[in-house]
């Protein structure tokens, strides 16, 4: 039997890093994201040689391990041992033999949440598999533990659950780690223009967020007072883009998305470098009416708002970099898995 997942990527559209401790847990955080049609793979296929063997492509990792409930995390395959060994240790199920294979449809450190949806999207597949009984909100608070807690990463909490549900999400982060995910009825034609508005632009670099994070969460907690407002006015980003995106008014929505910007380049020293500042200005100079760093920043991904008669004068100019730009469309659900069964398992079944 193989059994196969995968979960959406997504864009941070308002509101990132107000969902990251100690900010939330004294605050409370406000996120607005929304899916996109990059995904998250994975499959595992059971096996009878006493191995687990992990192929994660997106890391360029291929180990094989002698069968054991717990392996070790030395730097190699973290994610899908963080799951493995958490999924072993909650349900104390007995080990199997098995092979897991991992992709991603973007690169690690591009700001879509590739980690943390990879997370999900593993433990998706061992949900399948064993048939646990798992709901969205657990699934992802699950991947959450295992990613920030178990494996020591630092990180926000939004893409775990983005990855789970899918779709476009406002999200409150409280104290007591009590998260809410208010999905948001989008009228169709609302996300066409926005689809027809928006760029998604790979600035070539990819990068590691847990030091730009740390810094901001250093800022927090030492009461850096800038940091801090810049943050509150983060989030009341997240409140205002949702109303701007369920009226439709795109020019709120790039004002906001500008603003935005603005203030998370306070939040820590590396969230821009002159690449992105390169990148931002050429975008503006041809049309572009904002743009922003997806993820915590310092390379990846970055999505700009413009004018849909100007989009291809500004795709033309974004050529001309070092990056390229990466055709997606909003996605709808969120993580799914389902089992292969053999030829013969199928003859076997259908015969009962």
């Amino acid at each position: 039997m193989k059994i196969r997942s995968k979960a959406p990527l997504r864009l941070g559209l308002a509101g990132g890093g107000s969902d990251v401790s100690p900010y939330s847990d004294i605050y409370g955080g406000l996120i607005l994201n929304a899916t996109i049609n990059l995904y998250a793979y994975c499959t595992i296929e059971e096996t009878n040689d006493n191995k687990i063997v992990i192929n994660s492509y997106d890391v360029c990792c291929h180990k094989i391990y002698p069968l054991a409930k717990c392996l070790d995390i030395d730097g190699e395959a973290s994610l899908v041992k963080g799951v493995y060994n958490r999924i072993m240790r909650d349900y104390g199920l007995d080990a199997k033999s098995f092979k897991i294979t991992t992709y991603n449809d973007a690169p690690a450190g591009s700001g879509l949440g590739t980690s943390s949806t990879m997370v999900v999207c593993v433990l998706k597949a061992f949900v399948e598999w064993f048939s646990l009984p798992l709901g969205d909100y657990e699934l992802s608070r699950l991947a959450y533990e295992i990613e920030r807690k178990d494996l020591g990463l630092s990180g926000g909490r939004q893409d775990q659950y983005a990855a789970a549900f899918g779709g476009f999400n406002y999200m409150e982060f409280l104290q007591n780690d009590l998260v809410i995910v208010n999905p948001l009825k989008i009228k169709r034609w609302i996300i066409d223009e926005l689809e027809a508005s928006m760029i998604l632009y790979f600035t070539g670099a990819s990068r590691s967020s847990a030091a730009i994070i740390d810094e901001q969460k250093k800022n927090t907690s030492q009461g850096n007072s800038a940091a801090i407002e810049a943050m509150h006015r983060i989030k009341q980003s997240a409140r205002d883009m949702k109303l701007a995106l369920l009226k439709g008014d795109i020019d709120s929505f790039a004002d906001i998305l500008r603003e935005g910007w603005e203030n998370k380049k306070k939040m820590a020293s590396h969230i821009t470098n002159p690449v992105i500042q390169e990148v931002m200005d050429v975008a503006m100079e041809a049309g572009a009416k904002a743009g922003k760093i997806s993820g915590a920043g310092g390379g990846g991904f970055i999505m700009f708002i413009v004018e849909p008669t100007r989009k291809k004068e500004v795709i033309e100019a974004l050529k001309k970099m070092s990056g390229f730009v990466m055709p997606f469309q909003f996605s709808d659900g969120g993580a799914h898995g389902w089992k292969i069964y053999s030829t013969d398992n199928v003859h076997s079944m259908n015969n009962l």
